[in-house]
């Protein structure tokens, strides 16, 4: 479905961020990408969407393809229109506009009738926003940004939806209400979904498949019950040790990163 092969990414003509990065994303299936702040995690879900040129970003080597179709010389509305959508980091809502304008405005490239389908569907999902549909999005809590980030992603009818760090600043409570919903988009509406998020607990549990960067480059991937059994990720990024070790121990055994040797 997705096939990112051998990416670079460079910005401002100068700082390599991505180097030769390739991954994929089957039809039907959620992947998460997973790896420490400054990996290239969210540049990678920008330079899929189309969103990189703001940035001054560039893709100077490599490609994308999507449905066999490669879109890394399209426009992001270009890429919106093929099936894919992006939920940015922070909900990043239109807080001056209601709940029910936001969905609209998710929906700019679809007709009334669908329009109107896709609200429907939204509230189904996420019955509190038909409950604040008139307040002014601004005045929502995190949680109830989030959902409505996702549902305005909703109102494209993609195909593939890229989501960063949706767990970000929530409760543990409302990130399981917000892993719930990923988990039912994927299975009821058969979207496929790849998913940036540091909470990798949550983010393998929903996960078909999974990749780890470090320094702009996969370094360890596999699926779901692999990452779960690897040491080297439930160190890093389980928080689970199989054995103790003084603070000396974890400074060589954190420099030495197996996966990187």
């Amino acid at each position: 479905m997705l096939s990112i092969k051998n990416i670079e990414v460079v910005y401002n003509d100068v700082i390599l961020v991505l180097k030769g990065l390739s991954l994929e994303v089957k039809q039907g299936n959620v992947v998460c990408l997973l790896g420490s702040n400054g990996a290239g995690k969210t540049t990678t879900l920008k330079a899929v969407s189309g969103l990189l040129r703001p940035d001054n970003g560039d893709i100077t080597d490599g490609e994308i393809r999507f449905m066999g179709e490669r879109i890394d010389k399209k426009d992001a509305a270009e890429i919106v229109k093929s099936g894919v959508f992006q939920v940015m980091e922070g909900r990043r809502v239109f807080k001056d506009l209601t709940v029910e304008e936001n969905l609209i405005a998710g929906g700019y490239t679809r007709t009334k009738v669908e329009i109107s389908e896709g609200i429907e569907k939204a509230y189904t999902y996420f019955p509190r926003l038909k409950e604040r549909r008139k307040q002014l999005a601004g005045y929502m809590s995190g949680g109830e940004q989030q959902m409505l980030a996702i549902g305005r992603a909703l109102m494209a009818r993609p195909k593939l939806i890229l989501m960063d760090e949706p767990s970000l600043g929530l409760s543990p409570l409302l990130v399981k209400e917000i892993f719930k919903i990923i988990r039912q988009l994927n299975e009821k509406e058969q979207t496929s979904i790849l998913l940036v998020e540091q909470n990798a607990n949550m983010a393998l549990s929903v996960s078909h498949y999974g990749y780890i960067m470090e320094n702009g480059r996969i370094v360890l991937e596999g699926d779901r019950d692999y990452l779960l059994s690897n040491e080297d990720v439930k160190e890093f990024y389980l928080g689970i040790s199989s054995d103790k070790k003084t603070f000396r121990d974890v400074k060589h055994y954190r420099r030495r990163k197996r996966w990187l040797s």
